[in-house]
Parts: C-alpha cells; sequence; structure tokens
C-alpha cells in the first residue's frame, strides 16, 4: 500500500471509523440515554444512562492506552536510534531527553536527528509542536496507532 508522503500539517492520525462513526454513535447514546433518565427516573433509565457513560470512558481509554504502550515503544526506539547516531560523548544525555521530546523527535531522519538533539537539549527544548517543526528532512511514521 502506498501511503502518501507525511509532513508536519497532516502527520495527525484519524481512524475515521474510530473517530468519526464510533465516537458520533456512542455520543448520541449517551445523550439519549441522559434525557431518557431525566425524562423518565426509572432504575433502568438510570442503568442505561451510567452504561452508556461507560462506554464513552472506555472509548477515550482504548485510546489512551494504546497511545501510552506506542510513546513507550517510541521512547525505546529512539534511545537506540541515538545510542547508533550520537557520537559517544553525547550517549550520557540520552537519558536526559524526556519520552516527549523522543516522541516529537521521531520524525527527524538520521541524518538530521543528531543535531536536532543537540539542539533540543542545549535550548530546553520541551514543546513537542516546536521540536516537529523544526525537522526539515521529516520521516513518516506510518505505523503509529
Amino acid at each position: 500500500m502506498n501511503e502518501p508522503v507525511q509532513t508536519y500539517k497532516n502527520h495527525a492520525k484519524f481512524v475515521p471509523i474510530y473517530h468519526f462513526v464510533a465516537f458520533p454513535i456512542l455520543l448520541l447514546n449517551f445523550g439519549w440515554a441522559g434525557y431518557r433518565m431525566f425524562d423518565l427516573g426509572t432504575g433502568d433509565s438510570i442503568v442505561n444512562a451510567l452504561t452508556a457513560l461507560a462506554l464513552l470512558i472506555l472509548f477515550f481509554l482504548a485510546r489512551i492506552f494504546a497511545l501510552r504502550v506506542q510513546d513507550r515503544v517510541i521512547r525505546l526506539e529512539m534511545r537506540l536510534r541515538l545510542r547508533e547516531l550520537l557520537p559517544p560523548g553525547l550517549h550520557p544525555r540520552i537519558p536526559d531527553f524526556t519520552a516527549a521530546q523522543l516522541v516529537a523527535m521521531r520524525f527527524a531522519s538520521d541524518a538530521e536527528l543528531p543535531d536536532l538533539a543537540v539542539a533540543v537539549l542545549r535550548d530546553r527544548i520541551h514543546d513537542k509542536k516546536v521540536i516537529k517543526q523544526m525537522i526539515k528532512a521529516w520521516q513518516g511514521d506510518h505505523l503509529r496507532a
């Protein structure tokens, strides 16, 4: 499958069936269950509203958990890349990078990563958006969740 060229402007991941189908359905279900709970006030309507709320919570937690695991894998991958690409004198500084910095730097090409890493440490850049915008040779990440 040919993936489109990925850039800072289009790197956000949207899964249409997840973001634009499942979420509106769950939100509609929650709204309807809430309306019925206040309209009827029965035990069944209260349980239905609580179930609808639980489904929305699960929807968000499923995404958060997947992204958290992905960030841990990216952190490991980036530490390995940095160990290969940085000069040995900078290896002791690898643990100084935060997970957010490593996640943002993952889009840098191997040729660009050492200079970017030095700039991030030297200038104490923590904003993921700023780090991503510093990347000139964008390396797409088409396997993210």
